[in-house]
């Protein structure tokens, strides 16, 4: 687990001499999950888009865009982003739109999406004159999600779409298409389930509309989901309404392909003993604590699982900055490197400089393992959001 030696090849280096903390890019992998999604349009005839808020970076867009037919953005900057950097539709979805983004927006997205009947009525008649397709969100009311009320739009009081009785009795004569999202990493029983609600409120409208578009969350790229499912039920919807169906996974383009490569700094003992890492679950990997989540480490096991447990910390003064309780088979020692893993997903697209932490460097790595560095960041960076 030791630094190891310089990079001799041009810039090139393996993934154990990367300098830390890292979000090393897994392209082998990235590109494995592309092509099972490539699959899922290709067997459904739908379409699949890149969920922007998971996973942004747009280094890798030219290979994503090889397989999937466009993007998803959450509002202004996403859209912009897409439209520059990968090649293919541009939808966009916000739960509210300021009248200034909307004026930029009209240039350069196909699809947008309203989540309420003002927003619809407001803007709709405009977009529809600039030539974008136009949807309305609407909530089945049907959670699939369990415990995780942080990620479920179909939760009691949320703010996310049109509840069945809320519908405009003019919504016809308003869009083109309807959209929904009611996952957050989970199966194609749990859409299976929810488009059952979505077709016992909404088939009417089903009938008449041009396209419905299924939202994220789908784990399609996950070792026990079920394709199959996914692609039948897509063919059903599709063929049943006679409509074009979109759905918009972020987690499932890029999971398991990335890394954050960390160091261990220091090892406080305090009943136990806890290792101080140049990784901040409050900075660099958010969702830990949100969700929460146990991140999936290297060699890393459940907690008393093998011969020598730690806690995990950061180099953060928040006292809750701890990612877990790890155990592995051998001591770590004060300059170790530890490798978290799925950090290609909601990781670099909601770090932060809080505490003065430096971000993360961002680093590809090729089927041959070598790694290339694609941006570093230092207190620039840091000094450049504050005034």
């Amino acid at each position: 687990m030791g630094c190891g030696r310089k990079p001799t090849n041009g810039g090139l280096m393996k993934l154990e001499q990367v300098p830390t903390p890292a979000y090393v890019i897994d392209l082998a992998k990235l590109e494995a999950n592309c092509r099972i999604l490539q699959y899922v349009q290709e067997e459904a005839s739908c379409k699949v888009l890149l969920a922007q808020k998971a996973y942004s970076l747009y280094k890798t867009y030219p290979l994503i865009s090889q397989y999937l037919s466009g993007t998803t953005a959450s509002g202004l900057y996403e859209a912009k982003l897409a439209r520059e950097e990968f090649p293919g539709e541009v939808h966009v979805f916000a739960p509210a739109f300021k009248d200034a983004d909307l004026e930029e927006l009209l240039e350069i997205t196909d699809h947008i999406v309203f989540n309420s009947e003002r927003q619809l009525r407001k803007h709709g008649a405009r977009c529809r004159e600039a030539g974008i397709s136009v949807g309305l969100r609407l909530n089945p009311q049907c959670s699939t999600q369990g415990d995780h009320a942080l990620y479920d739009p179909c939760a009691p009081g949320s703010r996310f779409g049109v509840t069945s009785d809320k519908i405009p009795s003019d919504l016809l004569d308003l869009v083109d298409g309807l959209h929904f999202h009611t996952l957050c990493e989970q199966g194609s029983d749990d859409l299976e389930t929810t488009l059952k609600a979505v077709e016992a409120q909404f088939s009417p409208y089903l009938h008449e509309v041009k396209w419905l578009n299924m939202g994220g969350g789908h784990h399609i790229t996950r070792k026990d989901y079920d394709v199959d499912l996914l692609i039948s039920e897509i063919k059903r919807i599709r063929e049943t309404y006679n409509l074009d169906v979109y759905i918009e996974p972020g987690e499932a383009i890029a999971l398991n392909a990335g890394y954050l490569a960390t160091e261990v700094l220091d090892i406080v003992e305090n009943g136990m003993e806890i290792l101080v890492l140049d990784a901040s679950a409050t900075c660099h990997m958010p969702d830990v604590l949100e969700m929460p989540y146990r991140p999936p480490l290297r060699n890393g096991f459940e907690a008393q699982e093998k011969a020598h447990t730690y806690r995990l910390s950061s180099n953060t003064c928040l006292t809750g900055d701890v990612i877990g309780d790890y155990s592995f088979e051998n001591p770590v020692q004060i300059g170790d490197r530890l490798y978290f893993e799925d950090m290609a997903i909601y990781s670099f697209v909601k770090n932060n400089t809080f505490n003065g932490i430096g971000l993360p460097s961002l680093y590809l790595m090729d089927e041959q393992g070598d790694c290339s560095l694609v941006k570093s960041f230092g207190y620039q960076d840091f000094k450049g959001r504050l005034s």
